[in-house]
């Protein structure tokens, strides 16, 4: 019988640790995916002169909610990645097309970009620490969870868009 040392055995826990980092980004990476096809219905769902409603003066319109969730996408899912975003940030917001066919094509290309961010991370990296907004020190596996859970917030303030509208939201799409 061969005999266990120390060095194998850290071996072990060292490989095992990288499979359960590896299964986290997949999970991640399809939660992300999910979440991009749910509010893919949400987009669709919405007629074109719903993209400009607004319940209240003060609140944002539809496209306003997506299009800022979209800004944080592309802003923290570089700064958790290291991919470089493709548009400044505050740009999706600030866009003068908030149509229905801009506004969809710019919020799926804001979840492409976070998930390609995920695929290209090494297992060790979501482990790394990030300084978020010069005050907030976290890693980047909770950035992106952070990020994750701020596009869920604003895609569900949407929902009320809809009853309002006297149109049925999408369906829930937990799994």
């Amino acid at each position: 019988m061969k005999k266990i040392t120390r060095f194998s055995i850290f071996l072990m826990l060292v490989t095992l640790a990288s499979v359960t980092k590896a299964q986290n980004a997949d999970q991640m990476i399809k939660d992300w995916e999910r979440a991009k096809t749910y509010t893919r219905h949400y987009l669709d769902a919405m007629p074109e002169d719903g993209y400009s409603f607004k319940p209240t003066p003060e609140m944002r319109t539809f496209a306003e909610h997506m299009l800022h969730f979209t800004d944080a996408n592309y802003e923290l899912a570089s700064l958790a990645g290291g991919l470089k975003s493709p548009i400044a940030p505050g740009a999706a917001a600030k866009s003068v097309d908030k149509s229905k066919a801009a506004t969809t094509e710019m919020v799926m290309a804001g979840y492409d970009f976070v998930i390609n961010n995920i695929k290209n991370m090494k297992p060790e990296q979501f482990q790394d620490t990030v300084k978020v907004f010069d005050k907030y020190v976290m890693t980047k596996a909770t950035l992106l969870n952070k990020i994750f859970e701020h596009q869920t917030h604003h895609r569900g303030q949407t929902t009320v868009y809809f009853h309002l509208k006297g149109i049925k939201p999408p369906n829930e799409e937990l799994f």
